[in-house]
């Protein structure tokens, strides 16, 4: 596991913040998954994107009503198995699956959101690292992270999401939409990928 003082900060940020922070995960992990879908016809990317959007309408929208165990089990139906493909989209697309699932467990159970959190957080700079490593870089660790500029660029992002949110006195519903539009107009995942 990858360290960052980001993490303990984490522990600070009221439910919505931590909702907020991991869904803007996941809107960055969006392309691996959708690039995947793309070329593989495996699944259409839509339904993932769909509870995406799910998420973010009950940040956004007063009195949304989701059903989060159903979109959890839509979820599981779109899982690719790294068996079934010889090359390497596979990963990143499950480790977006993984963070969108984990995000959804953390609405199921809001008593331990901060372990989910923190969670997201490491898969996504999982995929970075992992990513590097297969492209030739040495082991990524805690002692070594600093000198790749890809990890390193990774967790400066998680801080420009971290930052407004921590900013915001209570549930902001304008940061929130302005964060999910810059996130979608930029549409480039942690690992460089476009829709």
């Amino acid at each position: 596991m990858l360290q960052n003082p980001l993490q303990l900060r984490l522990e600070k940020f009221e439910p919505w913040q931590q909702i907020t922070f991991m869904v803007s995960l996941c809107e960055r992990m969006y392309p691996n998954y959708a690039v995947f879908c793309e070329h593989t016809e495996f699944a259409p990317a839509r339904v993932y994107r769909e509870i995406l959007d799910s998420v973010w309408e009950i940040l956004t929208v007063k009195n949304a009503k989701v059903n989060f165990e159903r979109q959890l089990e839509k979820l599981e139906e779109l899982i690719p198995t790294s068996q079934d493909y010889d090359f390497y989209a596979v990963y990143p697309a499950i480790d977006a699956c993984e963070a969108l699932a984990t995000l959804l467990h953390g609405l199921l159970d809001r008593d331990n959101l901060l372990e989910f959190v923190l969670d997201v957080s490491q898969v996504s700079v999982r995929t970075v690292a992992q990513l590097e490593e297969a492209q030739g870089s040495e082991e990524i660790t805690n002692e070594n992270q600093k000198s790749n500029e890809a990890v390193c660029a990774e967790w400066d992002v998680q801080w420009a999401i971290f930052r407004p949110l921590k900013e915001a006195q209570e549930r902001d519903i304008q940061l929130i939409k302005d964060l999910r539009l810059e996130l979608r107009e930029e549409n480039i995942s942690n690992i460089g990928m476009s829709v």
